[in-house]
């Protein structure tokens, strides 16, 4: 089997002969022509994987041949060899992509090692990732058996995602079946961590537990708001700490990243109780009970996150900083986002202005709904690749380019994030109980205790009571709620979809990032 077809183009090939023969002996295939005119002849009927091309040729040049070879195909890697090293011709053809260049007269090692870059470039990574992950494998089982913290449990989940985008580069099947078998167990072990832990954390006189949504301004933002230096706190809804990854280098182009953090969203991790939770600064039952006015139950009719601003007045009264200038933007299509690209310079005045951007939801929320988003993010890596995507093109992105060389400091966080569900579970319930699929409250539910983290107290949970004998469940892992009546047709319309409200490391461990202008 063939290493990778070459073609040489020369105009005095005959004097290269030793070395062509060189690299066929090492398992290449190449094929070698005189002019750039049989060059691009060649490239247009036949499969290249790279091409060696001389710089100084009669008739059509060397970077002529480049241009139209990259016409052609853009994709195809060019290794230009030139007798002169000008800058100006170096400009021109690294301006015309050229992959790597050598100088005449070359020798057949270094002729070698140039293809083994190009050509063996990413199966050397892949086998170097496999090679790393396995040792790595060791430390995460150890990490994940010595009794996790929930700071320990936030460096797994980072290491985790980690490992899974590295995972991308690799080509072994086998290794990437080895990293989700981990993932998941390490998704098991988390569910009953947070079964152990979690009604003392939100209990106001419990133990020292993790930042969580309710106390988000208190430790991550408002220590940080620098009078005469206005910050932005963005909240990109149901983003995931890799889609956080995914998206990084865009923002390391514009902004300086001090500090990458993750944070405990509240349960459910669903908009409606971690975000008015977000702005409160307060657990959903507290909300309930000192402003009744401003929350709602999932029963009940009309919007339930309306009242984020008023809410967030009311948790700077609480702690005494009224005074602060403050702007609550929300974008929720995308003629608001062109609004926030007009506008954003007008807010420079300000302590403080929190944007609230919902995309990632409408995404995850759409996906369901529509086949062809279902087809877009089927998976993690096209879910990650779809954000970065959306991310790049979009009106945020624009509108946080215009204040990118002004002094301003950048607060990026989340309400919560999502997990791709693939495991049904039945929950028998009355007329009341609500539709989410991955928590579900109500009087009379019937499921298996196995799959869920119930709470037949939700005070203990730090939740309302909607009515008399209300309880709480949230799934655990990747499973999903689903009715017994049209089972099959909901098993089969859900399963593979993004969704979030419950217990995993996905949906509850979640980014906040403090940057900076450079």
């Amino acid at each position: 089997m063939s290493l990778g077809k070459i073609l040489w183009i020369d105009d005095e090939i005959e004097s290269l002969q030793s070395q062509i023969l060189f690299l066929q002996n090492k398992g290449y295939e190449v094929n070698a022509l005189t002019n750039g005119f049989d060059a691009l002849d060649y490239v247009k009927d036949h499969p290249v994987d790279v091409v060696l091309l001389d710089e100084t040729m009669p008739g059509i040049t060397g970077l002529e041949t480049l241009a139209k070879i990259k016409e052609l195909n853009s994709q195809i890697p060019v290794v230009l060899i030139t007798k002169n090293e000008t800058e100006n011709l170096m400009d021109d053809a690294i301006g015309s992509q050229i992959t790597d260049y050598l100088i005449k007269p070359v020798n057949p090692n270094q002729v070698l090692l140039s293809l083994k870059k190009i050509i063996d470039n990413k199966r050397l990574v892949g086998e170097k990732t496999t090679t790393a992950y396995q040792q790595e494998f060791r430390n995460l089982f150890m990490a994940l058996n010595s009794n996790p913290d929930h700071n320990s449990w936030m460096d797994i989940y980072k290491k985790l995602v980690y490992w899974e985008l590295e995972m991308e580069k690799s080509d072994s099947p086998e290794m990437r079946e080895v990293f989700h078998t981990q993932k998941n167990e390490a998704n098991t072990e988390f569910f009953k961590f947070v079964s152990r832990h979690y009604p003392k954390w939100v209990n106001p006189k419990g133990d020292d537990g993790p930042i969580m949504s309710h106390t988000l301004f208190k430790h991550k933002v408002f220590p940080h708001i620098e009078k005469g230096v206005p910050t932005f706190f963005l909240l990109l809804d149901n983003l995931r700490f890799d889609q956080w990854k995914a998206i990084q280098p865009i923002f390391a182009d514009s902004f300086r990243i001090l500090e990458e953090d993750t944070f405990y969203s509240i349960l459910p991790t669903a908009t409606q109780y971690s975000r008015n939770s977000i702005f409160a600064g307060m657990m959903p039952m507290e909300i309930e009970k000192q402003f009744p006015s401003q929350w709602k139950n999932d029963d009940e009719e009309g919007g339930k996150n309306l009242h984020e601003e008023e809410l967030f007045r009311l948790q700077l009264k609480k702690l005494r900083r009224e005074d602060m200038r403050f702007s609550y933007t929300k974008v929720l299509n995308h003629q608001a986002g062109q609004d926030l690209v007009n506008n954003i310079h007008n807010l420079m005045g300000n302590d403080l202005n929190i944007i609230v951007y919902n995309f990632v939801d409408m995404m995850s929320h759409a996906r369901t709904e529509m086949e062809v988003l279902k087809e877009l993010a089927g998976d993690e890596t096209s879910y990650r690749s779809v954000t970065k995507s959306w991310f790049e093109h979009s009106p945020l992105h624009q509108a946080l380019k215009k204040v990118a060389d002004k002094k301003i400091n950048l607060i990026l966080a989340t309400d919560h994030g999502s997990v791709r569900v693939k495991t049904p579970a039945k929950v028998i319930g009355d007329k009341q109980t609500t539709t989410n699929l991955r928590y579900k409250h109500g009087r009379n539910l019937n499921y298996d205790s196995k799959e869920v983290l119930a709470f037949r107290d939700p005070k203990e949970a730090g939740l309302p009571v909607p009515t008399v004998n209300s309880s709480y469940i949230f799934a655990k892992e990747d499973i999903f709620l689903c009715y017994p009546n049209n089972y099959n047709y909901y098993v089969n319309y859900y399963r593979n979809t993004f969704q979030h409200g419950g217990v995993s490391l996905e949906e509850m461990i979640i980014p906040v990032i403090k940057m900076t202008n450079k």
